[in-house]
């Protein structure tokens, strides 16, 4: 078998998840689709929207970073997190999390 530099791709297989959201949280999530709408003159979807803010969250909290460095679980191997210097307000939520 030849070594290939190239290593064996990984699951890239989307994971759907399910989530139940207070009414408050799902009209900020829809104004938030309508500010990006505005902003990029192109409509997203809520749900399109989601894993990219999930994302960008995850790359600017620190402590998760830190729990990460320190032996926390490694994140998968093609995420693409980037970290950002800058944080952004938001208002506390309590989603319900059922996986699928």
């Amino acid at each position: 078998m030849p070594d290939l530099k190239l290593a064996k791709l990984p699951d890239r297989t989307p994971v759907k998840i399910t989530i139940t959201l207070q009414p408050e949280l799902n009209a900020a999530l829809r104004q938030y689709a309508e500010a990006y709408r505005t902003t990029y003159g192109q409509a997203e979807s809520v749900s399109e929207l989601i894993p990219f803010m999930l994302v960008a969250f995850l790359a600017s909290d620190r402590g998760f970073a830190k729990a990460q460095k320190d032996g926390l679980q490694a994140p998968p191997p093609n995420a693409d997190i980037r970290r950002r210097g800058r944080r952004a307000s938001h208002q506390p939520a309590s989603p319900t999390n059922t996986e699928e």
